[in-house]
């Protein structure tokens, strides 16, 4: 089972939008896909709990109520919450094959990712290219200022920006629906279609794809810790 955990310290940068639209872009490429919910505010699971039947199904996990997904999983989807640090960030570093940081074009939330990929990338698993870190320019807006920045800013890191997804609308409209901009049709969200192309193109990579340990014990660890089991 191919693991890939969006993960943030800083809250309100996106993660689980992109969790949740990273999850209905590869059930439309025919995988199986379940997405966790390891955040309290449970945000994945309402979205989730959304969803129409009419579109490809994926797998819930939430960490509230203890559910597991449905048959046959390959892909799973970690949706981590703000503050996430020490053990238990480790651990989700060192079992995952695949981490995507989102980082917003905004000073604090640019000097707070500096910190926290700094101190990704000091992590054994990470050193050893046990997983694989991807960069997201999330909410951007082209020929501004603070975009400028924001590309100069990542630029400084050893670790590839494998995607830059626009501010826009499609992203709101579609979460309230339990959808997703792959959901959409191509006359409304073409230009997502395009900026996420570019994501599932490493993600298809062989670069994405660390040696991340198997994630049933990652995922009974994050359980137990939500769940108080």
């Amino acid at each position: 089972m191919r693991t890939i955990a969006v993960i943030n310290a800083k809250g309100g940068c996106g993660k689980t939008t992109i969790a949740t639209s990273l999850a209905s872009a590869l059930a439309w490429e025919g995988h199986a896909v379940a997405l966790a919910d390891m955040d309290p505010q449970r945000s994945a699971s309402d979205w989730l709990g959304q969803r129409p039947e009419d579109y490809p199904a994926l797998s819930g996990i939430d960490a509230g109520s203890g559910t597991r997904p449905l048959g046959d999983i390959d892909t799973l989807i970690i949706d981590t919450p703000a503050g996430l640090a020490g053990n238990e960030l480790e651990q989700i570093i060192k079992r995952a094959q695949t981490v995507l940081v989102p980082v917003l074009p905004s000073p604090v939330d640019m000097r707070a990712a500096w910190r926290f990929l700094s101190h990704l990338q000091d992590l054994r698993a990470v050193r050893n290219r046990d997983t694989a870190l991807g960069l997201i320019a999330n909410r951007v807006r082209p020929h501004t200022i603070i975009y400028r920045e924001l590309t100069g800013f990542l630029d400084g890191f050893r670790v590839p920006v494998v995607g830059q997804l626009r501010d826009s609308m499609n992203y709101v409209r579609s979460f309230e629906k339990g959808l997703a901009v792959a959901d959409l049709p191509p006359y409304l969200a073409w230009q997502d279609w395009e900026e996420w192309e570019t994501v599932l193109t490493w993600i298809r990579s062989k670069n994405s794809q660390g040696k991340g340990a198997a994630p049933g014990s990652l995922l009974a660890a994050a359980m137990q810790r939500l769940t108080g089991a």
